[in-house]
């Protein structure tokens, strides 16, 4: 049995620039991917797919393997992860289980990947989630002269206890059958487990905002032991 896992990271990044080697609380952000990942002893190999020298490099220096270099018809704004570790999957060969692991979730624990592996049973995969902070079926519309609406208004008048419970994907991996990569079966096809990171863990990073906020409560974090 081989397990491999495959880390996207091109080099076009648009909000933040050089994003997937930018340094975060003092290393490159892809450096914590990759080292929760070979700390996990999950892997054959952990693989970076890049079409950037530099972010190769790099890679390769924190102990990841760049066996290919990404061909540019897969490094696009609108090809989706699934393409890309199919790709590498096919490239590698001889997989049966393959991990996505996102290149900026510095707030990963190998003990996570370790625990979702366990979770795959019958399942395609098992996607690391989170929950909701606040109700979203509480969420309101406002219409073209700002009035407001509900959304779904079925739960307009439940108790906020009795509204169901709702998670977002929390980015940080999707740990699945190689086969189900290969065939590009969608995540949400209703055979995907959910494993559950705590909320504080689950920093999006899309906007300089959003980085400085995550490298913040990252140093919090760290300080008070809790990664």
């Amino acid at each position: 049995m081989k397990n491999v896992a495959v880390i996207p990271a091109r080099g076009g990044s648009k909000r933040i620039e050089r994003k997937n080697i930018r340094p975060f609380c003092g290393q490159p952000i892809i450096a914590y991917s990759i080292r929760q990942a070979l700390s996990s002893r999950l892997f054959d190999e952990v693989v970076v797919s890049t079409d950037d020298a530099e972010i190769a490099a790099v890679s390769r220096e924190l102990g990841a393997s760049v066996p290919f270099i990404r061909p540019q018809e897969l490094s696009g704004d609108f090809v989706g992860v699934i393409e890309v570790v199919s790709h590498a999957i096919e490239q590698i060969g001889g997989a049966e289980y393959a991990c996505l692991i996102y290149a900026t979730a510095p707030f990963l624990r190998s003990a996570d990947l370790i625990e979702a592996s366990e979770m795959i049973g019958a399942n395609d995969y098992v996607l690391s989630v989170a929950e909701y902070e606040a109700p979203i079926f509480r969420a309101v519309r406002l219409d073209e002269n700002g009035r407001v609406s509900s959304i779904w208004k079925e739960y307009e008048n439940r108790r906020s206890q009795d509204l169901p419970r709702a998670f977002f994907d929390a980015a940080h991996f999707c740990f699945g059958r190689a086969e189900a990569f290969l065939t590009k079966r969608s995540i949400l096809n209703g055979k995907t487990a959910g494993y559950i990171v705590d909320r504080t863990r689950a920093q999006d990073i899309d906007t300089p905002n959003d980085w400085r906020r995550a490298e913040a409560m990252f140093r919090t974090m760290q300080n008070e032991n809790r990664l």
